[in-house]
């Protein structure tokens, strides 16, 4: 029982939750702004609708994607080690992205902090969710304009 009391306090709760949605905040931001900026580049491309000007849009907005959630997790490896959790930005960073991506890690958080493992899992999962829906209206933006290509494009079979 002695250990289980080391597991959850509510200073770790609320830490957690406000990180969770701080993540949020970055990803409601930045969400929005990864499509704006692909509309833009997908007017630029209008008179070069090909495959590759599509994919270029798709790889751009998963660029755009993968850099907010790195700084998503930065933000987490600021706490940790601004917290004492982690010596160093880079063993924090480290064990942010593995537990944000839900890979785990070799390394663990203090007792007092160990709750922020799975917490940090949970915005991971949010963000993540959030993610796939966004490049999941872009994928779809980008299947049907080669279908549509395909379709003009292809002979007429009249027999």
């Amino acid at each position: 029982m002695n250990e289980l009391s080391k597991v959850t306090s509510l200073e770790e709760v609320i830490w957690g939750i406000g990180l969770v949605a701080v993540t949020m905040i970055i990803h409601a931001f930045a969400m929005p702004m990864t499509l704006a900026v692909c509309s833009v580049a997908e007017k630029r491309c209008q008179n070069r609708r090909g495959f590759l000007a599509g994919v270029r849009v798709l790889l751009l907005a998963s660029g755009l994607i993968v850099v907010t959630h790195l700084v998503e997790v930065a933000v987490w490896a600021v706490f940790f080690v601004v917290r004492d959790a982690f010596p160093n930005i880079s063993a924090a960073f480290y064990y942010g992205l593995l537990q944000y991506t839900t890979a785990g890690s070799a390394l663990s958080l203090p007792d007092r902090w160990r709750l922020l493992g799975g917490m940090i899992a949970i915005a991971g999962v949010l963000a993540f969710a959030w993610s796939t829906a966004v490049l999941l209206v872009l994928a779809q933006r980008f299947q049907h304009e080669q279908l549509k290509r395909m379709l003009i494009d292809a002979p007429v079979d009249l027999q």
